[in-house]
């Protein structure tokens, strides 16, 4: 898939990209008053949501299309381009009648792959920036079936929105980042752009400054942050939203490095990560093969395959050595779990083998 520029006419082709509005459209009064904030920071792209989507009924789920009207006044007095998040055919429709300028589908909706066909068939024709984010759930492939929806209905401005993915584990995320993922997505697409959802990975306002900064570091295109004119007093996801004067601090701070080689010739570490990395290959394929015998041993002595609290011990201990070694305790778990798997895999290989002869 080869992508068309999201970048609306009049907006700069530089980093970052930023769309910052409330979470919500509350009150005419609230989206007209962020607006012009926002505005006179230099903000040009204004983003509220007017249908919310929550876990459960009962919360503030959103104004609807009369909120569309307040944003196309914010649009008169400021000059500011409007976005908004449709979830629904229903949606796309007043969101195109009322003139809003760019769609964005989010995570729940992502998910579900009847509702993003129902938006690109009804999106086809239409020649506006539609931003995608990443689904709930850690699923690059459904990500990408999301996409190619949209492009396969004839959407060439796409872009997406790296939100973050839902979590159990208590961590100080509301999503965690796995920057490992919408990495893999730009791999595969180098055209595409990814946009950066600070507030709603870090779900605390003070994550915001550091999640911008990390995303401008992997070269993301740009960000969408949630600013309110009174974020303590917000009806929806207070504690992640900053003033516009807050953003436009965090927007200043920023380092925007040079994506260009200079003072530094990078070659002769590249050649030590490329030994590195086929030392780790070698390494990895003698860990199998003791694997393998493993496997053979408990084949010939009926033992099951999983020791349970040996994969246990493996974790906690290794996880310890790491974080000694200066490494992320969690990201050695993640690569022992990758190797456990494997050595599975290949020991039942052997117990098929066995019952086959």
């Amino acid at each position: 898939m080869e992508f068309e520029s999201i970048l609306l006419p009049g907006i700069d082709d530089k980093r970052p990209l930023v769309i910052a509005g409330p979470c919500s459209a509350e009150t005419e009064e609230q989206v007209i008053d962020t607006a012009r904030q926002l505005a006179d920071t230099g903000v040009k792209i204004y983003r509220a949501g007017v249908w919310k989507p929550r876990t459960k009924p009962g919360g503030f789920e959103g104004i609807g299309s009369p909120a569309l009207a307040w944003m196309m006044e914010a649009k008169k007095e400021t000059g500011m381009y409007m976005s908004t998040e449709v979830a629904t055919e229903k949606h796309v429709y007043e969101s195109l009648k009322y003139g809003i300028d760019m769609l964005w589908i989010g995570a729940r909706t992502a998910a579900n792959p009847f509702a993003v066909q129902e938006i690109a068939d009804t999106l086809r024709g239409v020649d506006i920036p539609i931003l995608i984010k990443n689904p709930v759930n850690p699923d690059l492939e459904l990500w990408i079936g999301a996409l190619e929806r949209l492009y396969n209905a004839g959407i060439k401005k796409l872009g997406v929105i790296h939100r973050g993915f839902s979590t159990t584990d208590k961590t100080i995320y509301r999503n965690l980042p796995q920057w490992h993922i919408p990495i893999e997505l730009k791999r595969r697409f180098p055209t595409l752009p990814i946009i950066c959802d600070p507030s709603h990975i870090g779900g605390a306002r003070n994550l915001i400054a550091k999640l911008s900064q990390q995303a401008m570091d992997l070269n993301y295109s740009g960000l969408i942050i949630e600013s309110h004119c009174s974020p303590d007093e917000a009806w929806s996801d207070k504690a992640q939203q900053v003033t516009p004067a807050t953003l436009k601090e965090i927007l200043h701070n920023l380092v925007i490095r040079d994506t260009v080689q200079t003072t530094e010739d990078l070659s002769d570490l590249r050649e030590q990560i490329d030994d590195l990395d086929n030392e780790l290959l070698q390494l990895l394929a003698k860990r199998m093969r003791v694997s393998r015998e493993i496997g053979q041993y408990k084949l010939e002595h009926d033992m099951p395959i999983l020791q349970t609290h040996r994969y246990d011990q493996i974790l906690t201990d290794r996880a310890g050595q790491a974080e000694r070694m200066e490494m992320s305790g969690d990201f050695v778990k993640l690569v022992l779990e990758a190797i456990h798997s494997e050595s599975v895999r290949q020991q039942m290989v052997i117990m098929e083998r066995a019952k086959s002869i």
